[in-house]
């Protein structure tokens, strides 16, 4: 079912069930690799942690793509140990860079070079996360360089950031390299964060619920939801 959200050009995707939407996700995004490998030889991704994608990245690394050819990087990271418990690195490596997808390039954010994440840019998919406090990435309210992260004419691709809320220092992709991505998608689960999604439509200070520094940057956005 699609429904378009009348505030902003976001495309709604809703499933009756998180493991409908991993499935349905999983295929959209591994067609999106095979066209992009088609058309220029090569794929590239970048993901976001947290629990939410967990079933979704199971799904994703069993399709049938020539992994070999993507590379796949983080949208953000906490700057701990890449087998710390609450590193984006080894969730992706955990749940993602299994089975097929184990052919896959790995670049990960924390001592990224910022030429080789240029590289990989436009991002052939770019997918999104957010929290219940509205941030996305490590775009957190209050975050002490998120003025210079959500600049539109920001030239780095990386920043590092620190906030209240977002426990560890965080390093993130910055708005120009989110938004520049050929496909943007959020996946969101939960009444709570949809609730959250609509009031972000509504006008208000970016800076309070961060994701509409995206919403409000990004030329389209699609929104995968499950209750």
């Amino acid at each position: 079912m699609t429904a378009m959200l009348e505030s902003t050009m976001v495309d709604m995707e809703i499933f009756d069930s998180r493991e409908s939407l991993a499935e349905n996700l999983a295929k959209s995004i591994g067609d999106s690799l095979r066209e992009a490998i088609s058309e220029r030889g090569a794929a590239s991704m970048a993901v976001s942690g947290g629990s939410t994608p967990k079933l979704m990245f199971q799904a994703l690394s069993q399709q049938d793509v020539d992994w070999s050819r993507v590379t796949i990087t983080l949208v953000d990271d906490r700057c701990v140990a890449p087998n710390h418990d609450r590193s984006n690195d080894r969730f992706v490596r955990l749940n993602l860079m299994q089975n097929w997808a184990a052919q896959a390039r790995f670049l990960p954010l924390i001592g990224a070079k910022a030429e080789d994440l240029t590289a990989l840019m436009p991002f052939s998919i770019c997918l999104l996360g957010m929290g219940t406090d509205g941030h996305t990435a490590s775009f957190f309210p209050s975050g002490d360089t998120l003025a210079q992260a959500t600049d539109p004419k920001q030239a780095a691709p990386m920043i590092h950031l620190s906030a209240k809320g977002a426990g560890e220092e965080r390093v993130t992709l910055t708005l120009p390299a989110i938004i520049s991505a050929k496909r943007l998608i959020l996946h969101i689960e939960g009444a709570e964060k949809r609730a959250v999604l609509d009031k972000a439509q509504k006008s208000g200070d970016a800076n309070k619920l961060p994701i509409r520094h995206v919403l409000r940057a990004s030329k389209t956005i699609e929104t995968y939801w499950a209750a």
